[in-house]
């Protein structure tokens, strides 16, 4: 994308949905109420609204590197709080993508930086499973693999949160975990066991 013509795209924006819809920016300016709190990849080729198809107004969303969920990150923490809370949604989805260039620099032995601390959250899905990981034989295979593990990982993290407790005995909140086939465009289901899960774990994470 060319810079010099974002001011030009948002005006032609607002002309197409102005024709459409005349009172279409006095409604979204009304006020937001998302079913779906949507926690994705920073990844420029996988936006949220789009491969859902969602718009304004209908999902609340949250990207970062590889779609983690780390309990000591304020911003997503935040967001997860206003959005379960005061938005009151009913589902949290975490969707992270095949081929995530996140996932794959933390499967490097290299020093990235200040990206270290970030990815070793990555890097300790791996360890925890290290050996189904390494029975794949298939590079990409097993790429794609930790992909899945880590989506699966951070609704797992989600889980364990007050919030994401506090709305399913409330109002039956649900966690999701997805991933975007960015070959092909589909979206896949990974089924996690959220009530498996939460079961298990509120044994150390249950807050009375």
């Amino acid at each position: 994308m060319n810079i010099e013509n974002v001011f030009k795209n948002n005006q032609a924006w607002i002309n197409e949905k102005l024709a459409k819809d005349p009172d279409y920016f006095t409604n979204l300016a009304k006020g937001q109420s998302p079913e779906i709190l949507y926690i994705g990849c920073s990844d420029s080729r996988v936006t949220a609204e789009d491969i859902i198809g969602a718009q304004p107004g209908e999902v609340f969303v949250h990207r970062n590197i590889a779609n983690l969920v780390n309990n000591v990150d304020l911003n997503v923490m935040s967001v997860l709080n206003y959005a379960v809370r005061h938005l009151k949604v009913n589902h949290v989805v975490v969707c992270g993508h095949y081929y995530c260039g996140g996932v794959k620099a933390a499967m490097q032995p290299v020093d990235l930086g200040i990206l270290n601390p970030w990815l070793r959250n990555i890097r300790d899905v791996f360890r925890l499973h290290q050996d189904s990981l390494m029975a794949i034989a298939d590079e990409d295979a097993r790429y794609n693999r930790l992909i899945e593990l880590n989506v699966i990982e951070q609704c797992t993290n989600l889980i364990k949160t007050a919030a994401v407790q506090e709305a399913y005995k409330l109002r039956g909140l649900k966690v999701h975990g997805w991933v975007f086939d960015i070959h092909t465009g589909k979206l896949v289901d990974l089924n996690i066991d959220f009530e498996g899960i939460l079961k298990k774990i509120m044994e150390i994470y249950e807050l009375k």
